[in-house]
């Protein structure tokens, strides 16, 4: 039976056609008169678009907000096909699409870190239909060989890519799960449970706990085409704010020292005591830096 927070958050959005899926999608309007472009907001793995769900008040304040569960993540469908960076990037084209986006505000986290690296290649080549007029990039593993990849998703890689069912081989797959997403906190033992349990039911929702194994080769085609995800992310000429968690245990904080010193102009906020799950883990904290990086 879903939880109240789960319900909630599905009848804020609504879902849309994109080839032969249904993607889940929120369009917030501002909570006052807006100042600034739309904020088009791209989450990480294994989670979905409700990890942001605590700052989304800060977001909106004064712009409109769009989220979205990428194929394979939370209220999205999630096939038993090969997903890609390119695939979750086409997916995001479409989103904006459907909400009419023309400039946006960029704002990603983790895997969406790389998503939006694919956007701004495209931007970079001239085919994104949209604008990026700002970035706000946090806690992602940017550069590759600086990322300390964790026990179970070097497990999960070392898999085959196809549906994995732990339950099968009598592993608890909920237990697992809470404890790698709380293992990247800073201090796993004060993890919310609340938070946690409601990222697994999101994972979870439509067996898509299995398809972990499959959404996770998003690394494979970071470590194939770093050059053109990181290099768009360096290259595009939209100012660029870097929000970073300080003790981030696998998008290490020196790759957001990197970062920022291979764009010139940006702004790099460091969070300290916090670490992969800024949003999760001290909301307030991050809604601030937020709040500083849109104005």
């Amino acid at each position: 039976m879903a939880t109240r927070a789960f319900d909630d958050w599905a009848r804020s959005g609504r879902t849309i056609e994109v080839g032969d899926h249904r993607i889940w999608m929120a369009d917030f309007p501002p909570l006052e008169r807006a100042t600034g472009d739309p904020v088009f907001v791209l989450h990480g793995y294994p989670t979905s678009s409700f990890d942001w769900h605590r700052v989304l008040p800060t977001l909106r304040a004064h712009r409109r907000v769009v989220v979205l569960d990428l194929i394979g993540f939370g209220l999205s469908d999630k096939p038993d096909q090969r997903y890609s960076i390119e695939g979750y990037a086409d997916v995001a084209q479409a989103v904006a699409d459907a909400a009419g986006l023309t400039t946006v505000a960029l704002v990603t986290h983790d895997l969406g870190d790389s998503v939006g690296g694919e956007l701004l290649a495209r931007a970079l080549d001239g085919t994104l239909p949209f604008a990026v007029s700002e970035r706000i990039v946090t806690n992602g593993s940017i550069y590759m060989e600086l990322a300390q990849l964790s026990a179970g998703q070097q497990m999960l890689l070392a898999a085959d890519d196809a549906p994995i069912d732990l339950a099968a081989a009598g592993i608890d797959p909920g237990e697992g799960f809470r404890r790698g997403v709380g293992g990247t906190f800073a201090d796993p033992a004060r993890a919310d449970p609340e938070e946690l349990d409601r990222a697994w039911e999101f994972a979870s929702y439509h067996d898509g706990h299995k398809m972990l194994a499959r959404t996770i080769r998003y690394i494979e085609d970071r470590r194939a085409k770093e050059s053109r995800y990181t290099g768009a992310i360096e290259r595009h000429d939209a100012p660029l704010s870097v929000i970073w968690g300080e003790l981030d245990p696998i998008a290490v904080h020196p790759m957001a020292i990197r970062l920022h010193e291979r764009v010139p102009g940006s702004k790099l906020e460091t969070l300290e005591g916090i670490a992969h799950y800024p949003m999760i883990e001290d909301p307030t904290r991050f809604a601030a830096a937020l709040e500083g990086a849109l104005g």
